[in-house]
């Protein structure tokens, strides 16, 4: 019977690609020669042994004369069932009397060893077309790759012009292909599955019926998903013209795939293609450009993997040789806060190399630290806070190398860090005697670009200076990365969440009232932002909007992610977060909802004469809040300046914002959500301050790739340097006597007390200059020594006097007293909130999967702290102004009750006789029974807030006590 039209198109394309593969080095393999029993090409198995370990294959022959083959088969069989393939292709078998045996060679790290690489040139690759794999049924699959008689690649492949797609080929290993069938075992057999059609490639590792999951194995088009169209022919053509490629596979399975383990879960990890491309594309610019002395920006967005490339990377790196067989880096850095990433790495470079002590974690002190890298450990992994330390411990290491890994690297590149880190590793130690001028000058270029140091940053949202610090300049002399893996790419492929797509947004309307007779003058910013204050903290504020969390999570969030979902509570300051604390807890209690919440801020704050920590208030420490989180006793998460970024938990999926964002914190914090989970589908934010056009606008920058405006211009410097100098506090001569001191190789006493009077010589003419001329002066200091610090380490500094004046500042501003630039002013007891109301802005998609707006950061800002001129303004014009930007036509029921029980009080004529009458302490018996009365005259017109009190006598009594002594006051002074 004849093929279908349908069948011959498909059948064109497998050719195609056999095709290609041939004619590139691969054997034809025939189904015949595969083994059903085994799982294995028995053909190619045995022509590998007898062409590269033909003195063990005789000796076995020897030993098993008329079944050697069906022993070598059966402990074969055997070591790929307790072992796994990975293991077997890397480490061989063992079987008596011949020892080991290897059932595949890998190309070594350099060319020194010419048997390795004549054996690993032996490796026998081949492809089978229509295997029938089973012994049970005639099934086939339409091509499978093997390494030396060994099954590691699966392929199901589909034409678009016969109607079918990749797609079908995924529902055909999920439906068709029965992972208990030995060549379809997890581990023993093939380790990766490709499901192929000329546009898309998908892949898994695992076969499981109907749970089988598979991902996306495409380049990526237009910072998306999918694949680039391919002037030369099909899209998915990379799959067999690369990845399939001899040397290709064998360094995928040499330094790629490991088996990852946790407590419940095992799998293969195969690379993406993206994280297999960019270490590809560095370790060729090494080799290429010379590698040490570049850095390399690697734009990767939450999702992409980032633990894993940059395990692969450490790896790579500290194995990679030149051109003339010498090891690159001596040492590999990476500094990183993942607490995890030693174990893996660890784990993961024994399977690699079957090594241990490859890897040391320095959780000790800077000795430690020094000692590693003086002993040449191949990969260190720290965090950069022990840097600044290592300059005095470390001799001689000038002579090395070092290839530091930076994770999210807008976390970890202040300026003085990053150039102490220059400064250890390219060899600042004791050094010979030399003139003043050289000393600087060789200061100089260790804060500069180090030949010896090579910087690759990974980052999913880099700022202004990370792209300039660690960017490759573009066509367009802007500084660019090296690699992209976009956020849009990782929402496409589904490796994030859109946290963009379910969003509301809420506006908050208020009215507030001066309670005081006088109407004083306060700097207008200083009293706006105390009024803003006042009312983020007002206990109504606090309270309606608990409502509306806490319901919307009972209703909403809490019957997600099979009843497991969480929420996290975005507050804008500790006391609004201790606040928010109390009220939900109050509020859960007297429903008596199943609810519990944790709060999370730093250190001790005192409010209402009670001091809060997190400890006390959540009790339990610090350290175990994550680990609670997790668990399925708390659900909400109250949080002031924490946990808004590298937090991961999959189980987080609302977001309740009450704090203003902007640029990369506003992208930054609401990407906590976008972690996946099998039983997670989609996101919520519910944002009470921002407006949702301020949020786009702050994720367009890294939704696909990241640009800016104009690089820093270095000259600056010199203007600055300029407008110091005419303020009068130092000359050139104070400048060079202190650097002349400053540089001796022994400073003694003495010596130190000069250094001290010449910035005290400074100091004083900085004292005697203007209060506005002083705060100038000491803005422009911070900024110098900022830019100075920043530009250094991109641009060769070859001017002696601008480092020396960096020097100098650096220690005068040490000895400028601080003066308090922005301090708050109290008017809690000056203003009330008269009327309140919040109204729904926004509800909807706010994605940007449409977005064709292109928005480039700005310039990196070097600004020192300096004094803002005050603008006077009276009280009663700051409220009215506030009331016209945040008032809205109120009715009865968004008057606050309790201002309102307040003027009924003041206005209420037997209690004015009453408090004339009679002390506070005989006023309050009266006022209690007026209470209840002007209580219920208010029912009608707060229902809701009327119940609360009435029904709870704490509530109403610390009404009562709150309001008494004002109302007795104001009573006693109008009677």
């Amino acid at each position: 019977m004849g093929r279908t039209h349908q069948e011959l198109i498909e059948n064109k394309f497998e050719e195609h690609i056999e095709d290609y593969i041939l004619n590139s080095g691969y054997i034809k393999g025939n189904p015949k020669d595969y083994d059903k029993e085994f799982a294995v090409d028995t053909t190619q198995l045995f022509k590998f042994l007898e062409d590269t370990q033909p003195e063990k294959l005789q000796k076995l022959k020897e030993y098993y004369p008329t079944d050697y083959k069906d022993k070598l088969l059966n402990r074969l069989h055997s070591e790929l069932n307790s072992k796994g393939m990975i293991e077997v292709l890397r480490r061989g078998i063992n079987i008596i009397p011949v020892g080991n045996i290897k059932l595949a060679y890998f190309k070594p790290n350099s060319n020194l060893n010419e048997d390795l690489i004549k054996l690993y040139n032996k490796n026998r690759f081949s492809i089978t077309r229509q295997l029938i794999y089973s012994t049970k049924n005639n099934k086939s699959i339409d091509a499978v790759i093997f390494l030396n008689g060994l099954p590691i690649i699966a392929m199901e492949l589909k034409n678009e012009f016969t109607n079918q797609n990749v797609f079908h080929s995924i529902r055909q290993f999920k439906e068709d292909r029965d992972p208990r069938e030995l060549l379809f075992k997890f581990k023993k057999r093939i380790l990766v599955f490709f499901a192929v059609d000329t546009s898309e490639i998908y892949m898994t590792t695992k076969l499981d019926g109907n749970k089988t999951f598979f991902i996306p194995f495409n380049k990526g088009n237009n910072k998306g998903k999918g694949n680039p169209p391919n002037p030369n022919g099909f899209k998915t053509a990379y799959l067999w013209e690369d990845i399939l490629q001899k040397d290709t596979l064998s360094d995928i399975l040499k330094r790629f795939t490991f088996i990852e383990k946790d407590e419940k879960t095992e799998k293969i990890i195969f690379p993406r293609y993206h994280q297999l491309d960019a270490i590809r594309k560095i370790q060729e610019d090494i080799l290429e450009n010379g590698g040490i002395g570049h850095n390399y920006l690697i734009q990767h967005s939450a999702g992409s993997g980032k633990t894993n490339t940059i395990s692969w990377l450490a790896h790579r790196l500290s194995t990679i040789h030149d051109k003339n067989d010498n090891g690159i880096y001596n040492s590999v850095i990476v500094i990183t806060d993942r607490v995890v990433l030693d174990r893996q790495l660890q784990d993961r470079i024994y399977q690699l190399e079957h090594k241990h002590g490859v890897v040391e974690k320095i959780d000790n002190n800077s000795t430690q630290l020094a000692d590693a890298l003086k002993h040449g450990t191949k990969i260190i992994i720290t965090t950069l806070q022990k840097f600044p330390y290592v300059l005095e411990k470390i001799e001689n290491l000038e002579k090395r190398n070092y290839a530091v890994i930076i994770d999210e690297a807008h976390s970890s590149t202040s300026g003085d860090m990053m150039g102490a880190l220059r400064d250890s590793l390219s060899g600042a130690t004791k050094e010979p005697e030399e003139d003043l001028e050289d000393k600087i000058a060789k200061e100089i270029e260790k804060r500069g670009k180090k030949d010896n140091i090579s910087f690759f940053a990974f980052t999913a949202t880099p700022k202004t200076k990370t792209i300039e610090l660690f960017g490759r300049m573009g066509e367009d002399g802007k500084p660019k990365e090296f690699h992209l893996y976009s956020m849009r790419q990782a929402i496409e492929e589904g490796f994030i969440l859109d946290v963009l797509e379910n969003y509301t947004t809420y506006k908050t309307y208020y009215n507030i009232t001066k309670i005081i007779e006088d109407n004083p003058e306060f700097d207008k910013s200083k009293a706006s932002k105390a009024i803003a204050r006042f009312v983020s903290l007002h206990p109504y504020n606090i309270a309606q909007k608990t409502e509306i969390m806490i319901e919307h999570f009972r209703k909403f969030t809490q019957p997600k992610i099979r009843g497991k979902a969480k929420a996290m509570v975005i507050t804008g300051s500790r006391k609004q977060a201790i606040k928010y604390k109390l009220e939900f807890d109050e509020y859960i209690k007297k429903k008596g909802y199943d609810i519990k919440t944790i709060v999370a801020f730093s250190g001790t704050v005192e409010d209402g004469g009670i001091e809060y920590t997190e400890k006390n208030m959540n009790k339990f420490s610090e350290q175990e809040l994550p680990k609670k989180f997790n668990s399925d006793e708390y659900h909400i998460l109250i949080v002031a300046n924490k946990y808004q970024t590298g937090f991961d938990q999959p189980l987080l999926h609302t977001m309740f914002v009450d704090k203003k964002l902007t640029g990369v914190k506003a992208v930054q914090t609401l990407s906590r959500l976008n972690r996946t989970h099998k039983d997670k589908t989609d996101t919520f934010i519910l944002d009470f301050v921002n407006d949702i056009e301020e949020i786009q606008k702050s994720f367009i920058p890294y939704y696909e790739k990241t640009e800016i405006e104009s690089t820093t211009d270095p000259n600056l410097i010199y203007d600055l340097k300029g407008e110091l100098h005419k303020y009068g506090v130092y000359d050139n001569e104070d400048i060079d006597k202190f650097i002349s001191i400053f540089y001796k190789n022994k400073k003694d006493k003495k010596d130190k007390e000069i250094l001290n009077g010449l910035i005290d010589i400074s100091v004083d003419r900085y004292n005697n200059l203007h209060e506005d001329r002083k705060e100038e002066f000491k803005k422009k200091t911070k900024k110098y020594i900022r830019l100075y610090s920043f530009i250094s380490q991109i641009y060769p500094m070859g001017d002696n006097e601008l480092y020396k004046l960096y020097i100098y500042l650096n220690y005068l501003s040490k000895k400028i007293k601080n003066s308090v630039l922005y301090s708050t002013i109290d008017i809690d007891d000056k203003v009330a909130l008269s009327c309140y109301s919040i109204k729904k802005t926004f509800e909807g998609d706010a994605s940007l999967k449409d977005n064709s707006e292109i928005v480039e950061l700005p310039p990196a800002q070097f600004e020192g702290t300096g004094k803002r001129e005050e603008q006077a303004e009276y009280l009663e014009t700051i409220i009215d102004r506030i009331n016209k930007m945040f008032g809205t036509n109120f009715d009865k029921s968004d008057q606050l009750f309790i201002e309102q029980i307040q003027i009924d009080s003041i206005s209420n004529k037997n209690l004015a006789k009453k408090a004339k009458a009679n002390s506070m302490e005989d006023f309050q018996l009266a006022y209690y029974k007026e209470f209840m009365s002007m209580l219920l005259n208010r029912r009608t017109k707060n229902e809701r807030f009327f119940a609360k009190i009435i029904d709870d006598e704490k509530i109403k009594n610390q009404i009562i006590r709150e309001l008494l002594p004002e109302i007795y006051k104001r009573l006693k002074e109008t009677a």
